[in-house]
């Protein structure tokens, strides 16, 4: 636990006003509006929309758009270091999504052009570009995703276990975001008009912001991260709560963190989207938490809504306003809304400005506030020293073979429970009015949090949802994308929409549970559920939390053969796992930590997972088997890193390829977890899991679940 600040070392920004800082500060001292006419894409039906687009006219298909524009911000946030970071950190919702929508009409069938789809190509390549060899994340929570990524960062940080990370959020423009806010009514024809009484909606953009967050001082520092505060309305999977309560609890606890009072706080910057229920709501909380408001404003009256981005590129303005002496003004309010209670500042003013409460507020009520002030403030740091174990206190599983006991029945064999559970069979186990608008993807995530919840005997409802899923809601992007093309843009569906967000399963129980706490949607392809681990491990209270840890995936006939390298052909898979975790040992089932995550290639990456492991010595005498997960797609990888492990440690451990008996889908390490807790718990593995006979579990002996391939991954599970 570190106790001095987390300082904000350099930051880069791509946006409709401009690329750099320097364009952006002269952009908004000009308080001009960068909306225009769509040129990112070419539209088959009526006028275009006004949006915010960055000018690139690159239109190239690989890279695809969202990664250059993320290389941009990255490349000026890093300029004349030369040292990487620990570790990358992004928010994302799009990814790959504009060339896959390009291919996917041009009819093309080679899974090579689409290997840029997923969200954790984006971090990756940014990871790739700066030779970072630690985590490379991604945080997938709507329209907070930047703000909840960066909050990630400084508790990571704070926890010493990182010197220095990227932190950031980036979006492009793409039909499924512009179409789908459209079907929704959220978009105003004249433009966004935050706060103003006539405000009729948002105008949809795209951009990248970047910090490089550090712990040690720079010579000079932009800015400091002073606090971050993370919750969830757990109210609707698109409309906000009308009084603002979820936004209150993120600023509140955002303020919390700084160790501020409200009073302390010179400017907000607001989410401000100009959508008539989400400045009201906003304002709202606003005016219950602070007595008497300081200058705000929003800037998407000038960009537009950047989505995952906006958060991001609203904290490197915030570094701005306490670098500069400026509060950006609020273009495109006319005329404000006196029912909002507020007075937003009409055009950028000169002002010294020392604190900045940065809003960040998505679908699924997901909501991540920031506070950001100059370098020379006196900091506070909070103590909030956790642990890295958690406790498990219930589980569940759920594959072709069906929940959790039938899954451990059938492996207890030796037979595989690769599959998927038929629509019908998924559905007969949830109430017909829970699951009456969604597909898939969400009610494999209801069904694990219900049997979960079940399995902890009386526990309270989980506070915060932590959820890890590699490709996202395959079946409603799809269809919002076919019948998109199939009714030549004019009838996309707002249902589908709203599903295809990545975090609307997490946000769905959320709701079920009223779970207020953070709400974190983590997308990491085959490291998935690793990464929703890690920021359960970071950001989980000490006490009086609890949390539901879980990891799912859906097959999709069509999407999955084209977007997962490891699908083959046959029969698809799918399915996940969940937790049920705080920080309590008392009573507990198993205890888990996320023991390493690193990237790399050659010896390099076993060598450092032994070391993290505590050595060979110790690892020889502390685990008695291993879980690998080695991706179909990465074998030959795999195969050498698990060889090299073994090897190098000097003790043949006993390994369960537990992929050969889930099937592929990205989230199987989920289901490896459930079985890992269920062998601890029974203190044997059955030797048709590993090849032999069965192997009983000493006192105090650990399993290690291994993932494989471009990363390599280590949770690790012990007995209370």
């Amino acid at each position: 636990m570190i106790q001095g600040p987390v300082y904000i070392a350099a930051a880069g920004i791509v946006s409709p006003l401009g690329s750099g800082l320097a364009a952006t500060e002269a952009a908004l001292r000009a308080n001009r509006s960068a909306l225009s006419p769509l040129e990112v894409f070419p539209l088959l039906q009526g006028a275009s929309l006004p949006v915010g687009q960055v000018a690139d006219r690159d239109s190239a298909l690989l890279p695809p758009r969202t990664h250059r524009l993320a290389r941009q911000a990255a490349q000026m946030a890093l300029v004349g270091r030369p040292d990487p970071p620990d570790a990358i950190i992004l928010g994302c919702t799009t990814g790959g999504i504009l060339t896959t929508e390009q291919l996917l009409r041009a009819g093309e069938r080679n899974k090579a052009m689409y290997r840029c789809h997923g969200l954790l190509s984006v971090a990756e390549d940014i990871a790739e570009l700066c030779h970072c060899t630690g985590p490379a994340l991604t945080v997938s929570t709507a329209c907070s995703s930047g703000a909840v990524a960066i909050a990630l960062a400084l508790n990571l940080l704070r926890s010493g276990r990182m010197r220095s990370i990227l932190a950031g959020g980036v979006d492009s423009l793409s039909r499924l975001t512009y179409f789908g806010f459209h079907s929704l009514q959220l978009v105003d024809r004249n433009g966004c008009r935050p706060l103003d009484v006539s405000r009729q909606g948002l105008a949809v953009a795209e951009g990248a912001g970047m910090l490089l967050l550090t712990t040690e001082r720079p010579a000079q520092p932009l800015a400091i991260l002073l606090g971050a505060g993370l919750s969830c309305d757990a109210h609707h999977p698109t409309a906000p709560h009308p009084e603002g309560k979820g936004a209150h609890q993120a600023m509140a606890a955002a303020l919390k963190d700084a160790g501020l009072p409200p009073s302390a706080i010179d400017y907000i910057s607001l989410h401000g989207t100009g959508t008539p229920d989400n400045d009201l709501a906003e304002a709202r909380a606003i005016v219950s938490l602070f007595p008497s408001p300081p200058a705000l404003s929003s800037i998407k009256g000038a960009t537009g809504h950047s989505l995952a981005a906006s958060g991001a590129l609203e904290a490197v303005i915030s570094c701005l306003a306490v670098s500069r002496g400026l509060v950006p003004g609020t273009v495109g309010c006319r005329q404000p809304d006196l029912a909002l209670k507020l007075t937003p500042q009409a055009v950028c003013a000169d002002q010294a400005v020392a604190t900045v409460l940065s809003n960040s507020f998505g679908f699924g009520g997901n909501n991540g506030c920031l506070v950001i002030a100059r370098p020379d403030i006196a900091v506070s740091v909070p103590n909030k020293e956790k642990g890295d174990l958690l406790a498990i206190h219930g589980i569940a599983c759920l594959t072709g073979a069906g929940l959790t006991q039938a899954t451990i029945d059938q492996l207890r064999c030796g037979a595989p429970v690769a599959g998927m559970l038929t629509p019908e069979k998924l559905a007969s186990r949830l109430p017909a009015k829970l699951i009456r608008r969604l597909k898939r993807l969400a009610r494999l995530a209801l069904l694990l949090a219900g049997e979960t919840h079940a399995d902890t005997c009386g526990k309270e409802h989980p506070s915060a949802i932590f959820m890890g899923t590699g490709w996202g809601a395959l079946s409603e992007t799809w269809d919002f994308l076919h019948r998109l093309t199939e009714s030549t843009e004019q009838f996309p569906s707002p249902i589908d929409f709203v599903g295809s967000v990545h975090n609307g399963p997490a946000s769905q129980v959320a709701i079920l549970f009223q779970a207020t706490g953070a709400n974190v949607t983590a997308s990491g392809g085959d490291y998935s559920f690793e990464q929703a681990l890690l920021a359960a491990q970071t950001l989980l209270a000490e006490a009086d939390q609890s949390a539901l840890l879980l990891g799912a995936d859906e097959g999709h006939a069509s999407f999955s053969p084209l977007l997962d390298p490891s699908i083959e052909g046959g029969p698809l898979a799918d399915g996940g796992g969940a937790l049920y975790v705080n920080r309590d040992p008392k009573g507990a089932r198993c205890l888990v930590r996320m023991a390493f995550y690193g990237r790399g290639a050659g010896d390099d990456l076993p060598e450092r997972l032994i070391k993290a492991l505590g050595g060979a010595a110790a690892i020889c005498q502390s685990y008695a088997a291993v879980f690998a997960g080695i991706p179909t797609a990465m074998r030959a990888q795999g195969n050498s890193q698990l060889d090299t492990f073994l090897g190098r440690i000097g003790k043949e451990l006993p390994v369960c390829p537990y992929r050969a008996f889930t099937g592929e889908f990205a989230s199987a390490s989920a289901v490896a977890a459930v079985i890992a807790v269920s062998c601890i718990e029974a203190g044997c593995i059955p030797g048709a899991l590993i090849g032999g006979n069965d192997l009983p579990l000493q006192p105090g002996e650990k399993l290690l679940v291994l993932g494989t391939g471009t990363c390599l991954t280590a949770i690790e599970f012990s007995r209370p």
